[in-house]
């Protein structure tokens, strides 16, 4: 029983295993069999479309499937339009440049478009060509056409317009004709970018769209963009008279002076010159210095004044300063300074315009004290004797030395005593007395000048002051002898002869003047500050004495007969030597020499015509 068993169980997979083997064959000879079909399905489908575009296949949406490349060439150029219907318009503001695609040489290559559309599901692998047969077939394949744009015709288009539009760009102008002003306007310039403008087109032609492209124009502003405020302003320059005037000036003074609209014209400057912000340029407007100046330098010299020092009395006992002339300003009239001032007041509108001046401070002020100007104490003092003197001389005397009375010499200035005696004439208070010229004594005006001279010498003498400048006169004159002997006058004739010595100190030097009507002497005292000098005088050492000759007799129609006029003195001619030696705190400063070489004089004596006095000859 067991044995039969096993023998059933043993029967059962024999059966399912052929029934299963038969199902796989009948599975594999399905597969075969629809591979077999697939396949010649495949190569009906490669036979059928050989030599013709597969289906699906489109260019810009025209269908070219089954077509043969002639067939799609004539299709193409039948249906592509986009090259003589595209129309591009290019724009500059309200100016337009209408044209088609194809006149900017835009045209399709048919060629090299059907041989793309051809070459789609035929690639050199089986795979890929299927795949993309079987795409174009199921969701179309669109191809863009080739398309060719020659940029030349396109250029040669732009550079036409370009010659429209472009242009340089022009400043504003300003000129001026006689009184008016005359301006142009400027103007922008204006260059089309050919090259930025062709890669927008390029860029609309890939794309195949039409449309409008705007021009790219670039701008360049005029360096001037207007010259209306440089007309407003000389419009303002020329609106009237220009008047220069002295501010604060009395009735004394001169001016006003004029500049009419035609002189101040001529004198008229227009300069380009750059913005503040660098943005460009603008035009000013002034007067031209060199002319400015011409108008004004013939009006410098008469309205020029020194500065005046102060003058001043001090008292002996106190030494204190009074002020008797008041210190004044100087002043010079600041061309440079005006002509600026005038430029700006016009470019504003403002007509009068004062002049400009340079101050000249006084060395001397009224207000400075004697511990200011270190004099405080007497350094020096000399007396000369005038008796004897006409009246007209003691005039002169009297006038000559009120012009040194007060005057303070400066530290280290050289004194001219003609620079202070100023003006010698009748007109100015002199009158006419005996004087030496020439070699003789003679009728002139200012005789007794010397007398202060001499006086003011022997001061700065005995000051120790270095004497730069002094002349004897030709022949020895009583009146300056008295006291001192020879050989200590100083003539002076201005401006030819001067005398002049030194402050070489570093103090002021004050001149007082006193003059004793009743002794008839002439005193000058110097106040400064004493830097311990004192002075030894040596002489007079009197040499080479010659005789004067026999009396001289000169006729003179105002004289009566018998009458004679004893008109100058007889004088032995001689030289006569000073010696001087100047001591500081008892060293030997310098020493010096003064030489006076006197001619003789004869007597001189005035008589009436014809007369010959007793003794006398009759030449």
């Amino acid at each position: 029983m067991a044995a039969t068993q096993t023998t059933m169980k043993a029967d059962r997979p024999v059966g399912a295993q052929v029934v299963l083997a038969r199902i796989t064959m009948v599975i594999v000879s399905l597969f075969v069999l629809l591979n077999l079909s697939a396949a010649l399905m495949v190569a009906g489908y490669q036979i059928y479309y050989d030599g013709l575009i597969y289906p699906g296949v489109n260019v810009w949406g025209i269908d070219l499937s089954g077509m043969t490349p002639d067939e799609a060439a004539a299709q193409l150029e039948g249906e592509f339009s986009y090259p003589q219907m595209s129309t591009i318009t290019f724009r500059d503001g309200s100016n337009i440049w209408p044209i088609t695609a194809g006149e900017l040489g835009v045209h399709v290559d048919v060629s090299r478009t059907v041989q793309a559309a051809y070459e789609v599901g035929r690639r050199p692998a089986l795979m890929p060509s299927l795949q993309e047969q079987a795409a174009a077939w199921q969701d179309s394949v669109s191809i863009s056409p080739v398309i060719v744009f020659d940029q030349r015709a396109a250029e040669v288009y732009l550079q036409g317009i370009a010659a429209q539009i472009n242009q340089t760009p022009q400043d504003a102008t300003i000129t001026l004709n006689g009184l008016e002003v005359v301006t142009t306007p400027s103007r922008v310039g204006r260059q089309v970018d050919v090259a930025t403008t062709l890669a927008r087109l390029n860029q609309m032609i890939g794309q195949l769209e039409s449309g409008e492209i705007n021009l790219t124009v670039v701008e360049t502003p005029p360096a001037i963009a207007n010259a209306d405020e440089a007309a407003a302003t000389i419009n303002r320059v020329l609106a009237g008279d220009l008047e220069l005037y002295i501010e604060g000036a009395d009735e004394n003074e001169l001016g006003p002076w004029l500049a009419s609209p035609e002189a101040l014209a001529q004198m008229i400057v227009i300069e380009r010159e750059p913005l503040a912000d660098g943005s460009g340029e603008t035009y000013s407007v002034r007067l031209n210095q060199g002319q400015m100046t011409a108008f004004l330098e013939p009006l410098a010299p008469n309205l020029a004044r020194d500065p005046s020092d102060a003058r001043f009395d001090i008292n002996p006992d106190t030494l204190v300063l009074t002020p008797i002339l008041p210190s004044q300003e100087g002043r010079r009239l600041d061309i440079p300074a005006t002509v600026q001032l005038v430029n700006a007041s016009l470019l504003s509108g403002e007509r009068r315009v004062p002049l400009v001046f340079e101050i000249i401070e006084p060395n001397v002020a009224d207000t400075d004290t004697g511990e200011d100007l270190g004099i405080v104490e007497m350094v020096s003092s000399a007396t000369t004797f005038y008796y004897g003197s006409s009246a007209n001389r003691r005039v002169n005397i009297r006038e000559a030395s009120s012009r040194f009375h007060g005057v303070v010499v400066m530290p280290g200035q050289d004194f001219s005593f003609n620079e202070y005696l100023g003006d010698v004439s009748l007109e100015s208070g002199f009158e006419s007395s005996m004087i030496i010229f020439d070699g003789r004594t003679i009728e002139g005006v200012g005789g007794g000048v010397c007398q202060v001279s001499t006086t003011v010498f022997q001061t700065a003498f005995y000051a120790g002051f270095p004497i730069l400048e002094r002349y004897p006169h030709g022949y020895r004159v009583g009146y300056y002898e008295v006291g001192e002997g020879a050989g200590m006058d100083a003539t002076v004739y201005s401006p030819i002869v001067d005398f002049r010595f030194q402050n070489d100190t570093p103090y002021h030097l004050l001149l007082q003047v006193g003059m004793n009507v009743d002794q008839q002497t002439l005193t000058f005292s110097f106040y400064s500050t004493s830097d311990g000098r004192t002075v030894q005088k040596s002489g007079p050492q009197i040499d080479d004495i010659i005789p004067h000759g026999p009396p001289r007799y000169v006729e003179n129609p105002s004289l009566a007969p018998g009458q004679v006029k004893q008109v100058d003195y007889a004088h032995d001619g001689s030289t006569v030597i000073i010696e001087r030696i100047v001591y500081r705190d008892g060293a030997v400063l310098y020493s010096d020499v003064f030489r006076s070489n006197y001619v003789p004089w004869s007597a001189v004596y005035e008589v009436a015509p014809g007369y010959i006095p007793p003794g006398a000859s009759s030449n």
